[in-house]
């Protein structure tokens, strides 16, 4: 076992949340930055119609991130608990068995998502004017769909093992690269909505690229030895079930862009599915580094969790609330006080600056409570809780938030749509709070009923 490994384990625990989750925080920073520049330069670049189409293509890739997310956090968990236990057999094989459903499972999606681009567009809540700009950004950025999803997947392997260096290296070059090559494509090629899709795909596959020179160089705890074609029916069932949550919660996230286009295109028109692919820019560049504290702590809980060190589990829980709150605290504030600045800088347009503005402000009404559902969520997918964490993925984006998109609307129109999300959040956040009363104290008294 290499020595990041045996850290997770041995380190305190507030020096071991600083370095796992300061790296995942930066790299998680900079993809959010990422977002928000390569929005900026469509925005400039293609207009208003370029926009409200990448919010168009949003769903799709956000089932791409959902397989990856399922199949890099299922097996990152049942990894960090090997390694824990000191079993280096099985968390190679675990790692192995990611690999292969990484890459069947995307390049399945690819070409049935070829095959029915069309409809699906329209589906996804496409106006005419729309349709084609979104085809031109979607049939480029499916030829990379392994990159993504490899990346994505590996990335959540890599911290299992405690190197969250590398984890956010990763990310910066992917997003480096692609806030390079986007003005060149987009007006210096003049390649407009496609060169967009080129440079995320450029992006992502340099990306790969690096993970697979780190895994190859022998610096992993994991290695490609004895690396074969070989499907484990039974582990390749345990990663689906403990990542399940995590393709359901973005999935989720698809159905949810289905809906409110939908919504939006009957109670606003096409400016305001522009308005939403800003906000939603926004809400995700405040919300995403959020993320980096939870991929910081679920390395540190499984792996202790695996030795049976509960206190330790118990401590970089707490630790991660808090970082995560003050996190979805400072979001509320800025995002509160200053959102015709924040919409102002992706453009000039005086009915998407006013427009965009009251979303976002509307949408993260309830920020604050948005830190300890991350946390919460992953926690228990860390601890291997599948059926536990796949509730609480289900209960912001299908159980709360569709319905009340489908109802809202018919009595406050347009902004029945936005408020919609802030009242799903309460919601959530109130369930997230009664599961972690309810089964808090077992970490004390009976560890493996949590």
């Amino acid at each position: 076992m290499k020595e990041q490994s045996k850290r997770l384990g041995e380190d305190k625990i507030g020096s071991l949340m600083w370095r796992l989750s300061v790296p995942a925080f930066i790299g998680m920073f900079v993809m959010g930055m990422y977002n928000i520049v390569d929005t900026i330069f469509v925005a400039r670049g293609v207009g208003s119609l370029g926009v409200a189409a990448l919010s168009i293509a949003f769903p799709v890739q956000m089932i791409m991130m959902a397989m990856a997310a399922m199949f890099g956090i299922g097996g990152a968990s049942i990894i960090s608990r090997a390694l824990g236990a000191g079993d280096q057999e099985r968390a190679n094989k675990v790692y192995h068995q990611v690999i292969w459903l990484v890459v069947i499972s995307s390049l399945l999606l690819a070409l049935v998502t070829f095959v029915y681009l069309d409809p699906l567009i329209t589906m996804f809540g496409a106006t005419p004017e729309i349709h084609q700009y979104a085809k031109d950004f979607l049939q480029i950025l499916l030829l990379g769909s392994v990159f993504q999803t490899f990346g994505m997947a590996m990335n959540n392997i890599v911290r299992s093992e405690g190197n969250a260096k590398i984890a956010m290296l990763t990310m910066i070059i992917s997003a480096v690269l692609n806030m390079i090559l986007n003005p060149i494509f987009i007006m210096g090629l003049d390649w407009g909505i496609r060169g967009s899709a080129f440079a995320t795909l450029i992006a992502q596959a340099v990306g790969a690229a690096w993970l697979l020179i780190y895994f190859l160089s022998g610096k992993s705890s994991l290695t490609l030895r004895g690396f074969r074609f070989h499907i484990d029916w039974k582990l390749s069932g345990s990663i689906v079930a403990i990542g399940f949550p995590s393709f359901i919660m973005m999935s989720a996230g698809s159905i949810v862009s289905i809906a409110v286009n939908w919504m939006l295109n009957i109670h606003g028109g096409t400016m305001a599915i522009a308005a939403y692919g800003v906000a939603n820019r926004i809400a995700s560049f405040m919300i995403m580094p959020i993320n980096g504290v939870t991929q910081g702590m679920q390395p540190i809980v499984g792996f202790n969790y695996g030795s049976r060190e509960y206190k330790r589990v118990i401590k970089a829980v707490k630790l991660s609330i808090i970082a995560a709150t003050a996190m979805s605290i400072i979001a509320f504030v800025v995002v509160e006080l200053f959102p015709d600045l924040l919409v102002s800088v992706f453009t000039e347009d005086k009915a998407l600056l006013r427009d965009g503005a009251h979303a976002v402000q509307v949408v993260l009404l309830a920020a604050p409570t948005i830190g300890f559902q991350i946390v919460c969520g992953g926690l228990y997918q860390a601890l291997g809780r599948a059926r536990i964490s796949f509730v609480i993925s289900l209960m912001r984006q299908i159980i709360c938030l569709v319905p009340l998109l489908l109802i809202l609307p018919n009595f406050w129109g347009l902004d029945g749509v936005w408020y919609a999300f802030p009242l799903a959040d309460v919601g959530a956040f109130t369930v997230c709070l009664i599961i972690m009363l309810r089964t808090w104290r077992g970490l004390f008294k009976n560890p493996e009923m949590v």
